[in-house]
């Protein structure tokens, strides 16, 4: 049984994906808490009528990144995590932090890798005039938006779609794709190769 920490900022709401999915699904896993940096964050009213244990770690209470990774990273040890979920973690992670979890932090980026890293992914999709858009869950490494991917979503940009329409239908793919990469890392079914994620078939018996 493994246990998995979420990391939010605000609503959560691939968070609530995994919780839902881990619920009807039975993995051999268990939601040990749910932590924002924001006392806020919608995330944690949903966490807290689940019945999984909520912390706060208040990224404004700290003086530096360093000191607020430091208290995160503590916080999040307290749970003895197997796998650390950012779902909408709104914070930019020290290299240190990484470095703790590496091999055990899974990350979801609204596009599809290497394509567009960092901010306003919708926006450079229009830009950038592709024909499809897309979510990418990868391990994070100390390089943003880099490290290896475990799963991708794709839909096609359509005619006068904006960022907001966008963003809607992507929402939707990210809400199955995470739940199924988390399920993955649980089920120990993911292994990483020279930089590269590497999933085994599943084995009826």
């Amino acid at each position: 049984m493994k246990n998995i920490v979420i990391l939010i900022s605000g609503r959560g709401s691939n968070m609530e994906a995994i919780v839902r999915a881990r619920a009807a699904q039975q993995w051999p896993a268990r939601i040990a808490a749910v932590i924002s940096n924001k006392p806020d964050a919608a995330g944690l009213s949903f966490a807290q009528a689940h019945g999984i244990p909520t912390a706060v770690v208040d990224h404004k209470a700290y003086a530096s990144r360093e000191a607020f990774d430091a208290a995160l990273q503590d916080t999040i040890d307290g749970y003895q995590p197997d796998l650390v979920v950012l779902a909408g973690f709104m914070r930019i992670l020290t290299c240190g932090f990484v470095e703790h979890y590496a091999g055990r932090m899974l990350n979801i980026h609204p596009s599809l890798l290497p394509l567009f890293p960092g901010l306003h992914t919708h926006r450079q999709a229009l830009a950038a005039g592709v024909s499809e858009h897309g979510a990418t869950v990868h391990f994070v490494t100390a390089e943003l938006d880099h490290g290896p991917s475990v799963l991708q979503a794709r839909i096609p940009v359509l005619p006068g779609d904006t960022e907001e329409s966008l963003a809607t239908r992507l929402l939707a793919e990210e809400h199955v794709i995470y739940p199924q990469a988390v399920r993955l890392f649980v089920e120990d079914r993911i292994s990483i190769a020279n930089g590269e994620v590497r999933i085994a078939e599943t084995t009826s018996i």
